[in-house]
């Protein structure tokens, strides 16, 4: 029997592997290649007595694989991660394991990468005033993917929790970025807002946004959690990664069609903007609302393998 070792791409080989910008290329790339996000297999929830467990498996004609998060919602407390977790890639067709991925730093890359490629496609070119809400990773990486794509000076950050924001300021010390602390009323100046949470309800109040304003909104997929209110979907453009999926887990989405204030063929999906299928109008907010979907990390997981195999 041939002792055949699966190689770990650990966080730091993932980010060395894949630079924002090249993140983001490979999104557009796969959904302008016909990449079809409604195809992708639900996400598996499984609560278990600290949390939960995701599972989200995918393949293409390349690769196949699954990404196993677990949240924990006491770890913080911990001193440990809330997320966690490992991506298995394998070969698609012969299922052969091709490499183990750190999850944790794949998401973070390809979240933000996904939205600014979205970013890219809805927003006005020279929007330059970013609203972040959170501190966390989401929010450091949604300044990096937009600042690839637009040509930030400004951030507002918004924040619970003092210490961290104050820690999340410093970091950009250097960066040729304005990074200050900010309040809700900064969202009424803002050209982009990155929705970062993991709030249950509403952030802002939807009437402050700039009618040129663009959306991100990343921090939840359940239900009953939200963080836009109806107001912002109702004004707004609103493009998903996939219906199906917005349908099934996202509450920014749910709530307001449940209340009848939006209706399903109002949405508009990720690949339809890639295909230049997705009107931009001006006069009103564009939303991009995402769950964060299986297909996004074997995307950017086979190009993180090719880029550690060549590097």
């Amino acid at each position: 029997m041939t002792d055949r070792t699966t190689p770990v791409i650990g966080a730091g080989e993932v980010r060395s592997a894949l630079p924002m910008s090249v993140a983001i290329a490979a999104i557009h790339e796969a959904l302008r290649g016909g990449l079809d996000p409604e195809t992708d297999p639900a996400r598996d929830v499984v609560s278990v007595d600290a949390g939960q467990l995701l599972l989200m498996p995918a393949q293409s004609t390349r690769y196949a694989g699954v990404k196993i998060a677990s949240v924990a919602p006491g770890n913080p407390a911990r001193g440990l991660p809330r997320i966690q977790g490992a991506y298995l890639l394998l070969d698609a067709v012969t299922l052969t394991p091709l490499a183990i991925l750190d999850a944790v730093e794949l998401t973070a890359v390809r979240t933000a990468a996904v939205s600014a490629a979205a970013v890219d496609l809805l927003a006005a070119p020279d929007a330059a005033r970013l609203v972040v809400f959170g501190s966390g990773p989401q929010a450091h990486s949604h300044v990096e993917a937009l600042r690839a794509v637009r040509p930030l000076r400004q951030v507002s950050v918004i924040a619970r929790d003092e210490r961290r924001r104050e820690d999340f300021i410093r970091r950009y010390e250097g960066s040729g970025l304005v990074v200050e602390a900010g309040d809700v009323g900064a969202v009424a100046g803002a050209d982009l807002v990155a929705c970062c949470t993991t709030a249950r309800t509403p952030l802002f109040d939807g009437t402050l946004l700039a009618d040129h304003a663009t959306v991100v909104a990343v921090g939840s997929h359940e239900p009953d959690a939200r963080e836009v209110d109806e107001v912002t979907v109702r004004r707004s453009t609103v493009v998903v990664e996939a219906r199906s999926a917005a349908l099934r887990e996202a509450g920014d989405i749910i709530q307001p069609v449940r209340a009848g204030l939006l209706r399903p063929e109002e949405l508009h999906t990720l690949a339809e903007l890639a295909r230049g299928d997705v009107p931009t109008e001006h006069h009103r907010p564009r939303l991009f609302k995402s769950v964060g979907m299986a297909w996004e990390d074997l995307v950017l997981a086979g190009a993180a393998y090719e880029a550690a195999r060549t590097g």
